[in-house]
């Protein structure tokens, strides 16, 4: 029997986002024909609500969208629902990355991500040329651009209301250390962590993932997790994979990945695969 899903939540880097972190127009024809049939679509990404607009086409819509990793939810311009990072943890995390040298961003609601100028050297340093060989050119491509446009290097930590932590390093194993060293901080200061490349890891409220801001959308909806379709490729998508009715891994995730997958697709991300998964699966 044929799944048909009522809604259907798709990550975005390395699922409609091509290693060159845009969105074809194919993927937006074919959300925009899902949508005019009468079910709905949402995006489900690590990424701010702030970051989406510069990747995605013209006229690009959704149902909703949530973001940071289950930190927050919209629809539209209205808030759902939105976690915040404490202050304390915060200063914490920061004082810490200063110790190991780890490249940071956080990422306040509603302003640029921050990264304190005192700690722009090492920052910069671990984005130098050449590109190592592990790291994917659309992560290396994304820290590109926000050295060069989108970090807000402050003078001091301003504000209260922080959506994420993205850490990056050049090493695996300078990732694995941080994490470690994440993993003692999470004993006095209670967290969730989540990566998405073997590169990076990313910091959010305890006991919050993608799967817990689908729950809280499908309230809003009024939708059970039976009847959802979800499509991911990575580690930070295995909450909501295992949470919906039927998961779907992109040709290009991990052979891990695609254990947790009812289906998987027949092209990659930088072969359109959700236009062609979408389009032959539900048309």
């Amino acid at each position: 029997m044929v799944f048909k899903p009522k809604a259907i939540f798709l990550d975005m880097d390395g699922t409609i986002l091509n290693h060159y972190n845009k969105v074809s127009l194919h993927t937006k024809e074919i959300i925009d024909a899902i949508r005019n049939n009468g079910t709905y679509v949402f995006i489900a990404t690590g990424r701010s609500y702030d970051e989406i607009e510069a990747v995605v086409p013209e006229g690009f819509e959704v149902d909703g969208y949530i973001t940071s990793n289950g930190m927050a939810g919209y629809i539209g311009e209205e808030i759902v629902f939105e976690h915040s990072l404490s202050r304390e943890l915060v200063e914490a995390v920061i004082n810490k990355a200063r110790d190991f040298k780890i490249y940071y961003e956080l990422f306040p609601y509603g302003a640029s991500r921050i990264t304190l100028k005192q700690d722009k050297q090492y920052v910069l340093d671990e984005i130098r040329d050449p590109k190592p060989e592990s790291v994917g050119i659309n992560e290396w491509l994304s820290r590109k651009q926000a050295i060069k446009e989108e970090i807000d290097w402050a003078e001091e930590l301003v504000g209260n209301k922080f959506s994420k932590f993205y850490f990056f390093a050049r090493t695996k194993e300078h990732i694995k250390q941080w994490i470690n060293e994440l993993e003692q901080l999470k004993k006095e200061i209670d967290f969730s962590m989540s990566t998405s490349s073997l590169h990076n890891v990313e910091l959010m409220v305890a006991g919050v993932n993608k799967a817990t801001g689908i729950q809280q959308m499908l309230r809003r909806f009024n939708l059970s997790e039976k009847d959802i379709m979800a499509i991911g490729d990575s580690n930070n998508d295995i909450p909501m994979l295992q949470y919906v009715g039927f998961a779907v891994a992109m040709k290009n995730a991990p052979e891990h990945i695609k254990e947790f997958a009812n289906e998987v697709t027949d092209f990659t991300c930088d072969e359109d695969g959700v236009y062609h998964y979408l389009k032959s699966r539900l048309f």
